[in-house]
């Protein structure tokens, strides 16, 4: 029988090198990202481990969160798209659950969210609630880019015929340059900013130890999009992209993600991960649609401690709220994302 242990990653010793054991695992299942999301926003990490012979078998990571808003919360994990339950073998899901539940009542949280589901919904709610999209780097540049749509590898050449070049920036000036795009790219997207404090923590954590890259798209001098990738045990994601829409003709994101792809493959990553996309958002489904990645869904789920059911969780953050966020000027948005997004996760 496995014994189970709830730790904090940032202070178990020689974490990374374990999880990286399991072929799964990615830039969410890292100490990296759990010191991110602690010194942003001062969740408490519980991440769930199952030991047999001293060895973890099974990891389920997951982040206390405490708000006054959305209620005390176990998630796995908050401001992720994906974090899959870690495994050596088939996830022995009974045994698993009971565990959680037992922990979850102990610690008296309203609910417990993951980010994939564990066990089935109870009220035949319909699936998917968003897609993803994964892409295999095996084959090698040269190929990538032949599986590209037509009109994506058209519009990668109209970029650089344009004058639009990609270059690797991991330094202040490169996160600074993505946060000023990032602004005004939520507020299009009627969405507040994250805090700068979450950026900041990334960058310390993330980006300068070298388990991310800041990609920035240059035109004339100037930064007109960028995008922030992480990378751990063979698996690159894309994580965060903006860009000024005045410069939408130049086609710059496309080979923005192009060159990530290129990038990635060439230093020997195994996938390249693309986010979550919400099912309702065609423009961005088109866009990744583009690339020759295997498509599937992602479903969120929730254990309601009060009702005792799982359900469908969605994540999506549109409504009549985001038409108010983007008439809001800059610096009134950036005050309520720096108030909201630690409810939120």
């Amino acid at each position: 029988m496995m014994k189970i242990e709830y730790l904090n990653p940032v202070s178990a010793p020689h974490w990374n090198a374990e999880i990286g054991t399991f072929p799964e695992a990615n830039i969410f299942h890292t100490d990296a990202w759990a010191k991110t999301l602690m010194e942003a926003y001062q969740y408490e990490p519980q991440y769930a481990v199952w030991y047999e012979g001293g060895s973890p078998q099974v990891v389920a990571p997951f982040m206390e969160v405490k708000s006054v808003l959305t209620g005390k919360r176990g998630v796995s994990l908050p401001f992720t798209d994906l974090c899959p339950i870690l495994t050596k073998g088939p996830i022995p899901t009974s045994e698993v659950i009971k565990d959680l539940y037992d922990h979850g009542r102990a610690r008296k949280w309203k609910t417990l969210e993951t980010r994939g589901l564990i066990k089935a919904p109870e009220n035949n709610e319909k699936v998917p609630t968003f897609y993803i999209h994964e892409l295999d780097l095996l084959p090698g540049e040269e190929l990538l880019f032949a599986q590209i749509r037509s009109s994506t590898r058209r519009n990668i050449r109209k970029s650089e015929k344009q004058g639009v070049h990609v270059v690797t920036d991991n330094s202040t000036y490169g996160l600074a340059e993505f946060c000023r795009l990032n602004m005004i790219t939520r507020r299009d997207h009627g969405l507040p900013p994250q805090p700068k404090r979450f950026f900041d923590s990334l960058f310390r954590n993330v980006i300068e130890p070298g388990f991310g890259r800041i990609l920035l798209a240059i035109y004339n001098g100037q930064c007109i999009a960028s995008a922030v990738f992480l990378q751990f045990n063979g698996h690159a994601i894309y994580k965060y992209g903006a860009s000024d829409k005045k410069y939408q003709a130049l086609r710059a994101n496309n080979l923005l993600m192009w060159e990530a792809i290129r990038i990635f493959s060439n230093e020997g990553a195994r996938t390249f991960h693309f986010g979550r996309t919400e099912p309702e958002n065609a423009g961005l489904l088109q866009f990744k649609r583009g690339w020759g990645a295997v498509e599937g869904p992602l479903v969120y789920g929730k254990y309601n401690f009060k009702s005792e059911k799982w359900v469908i969780n969605s994540a999506s953050a549109s409504g009549l709220h985001t038409k108010l966020f983007s008439r809001m000027p800059l610096f009134a948005l950036r005050f309520v994302g720096k108030i909201l997004y630690r409810h939120m996760g």
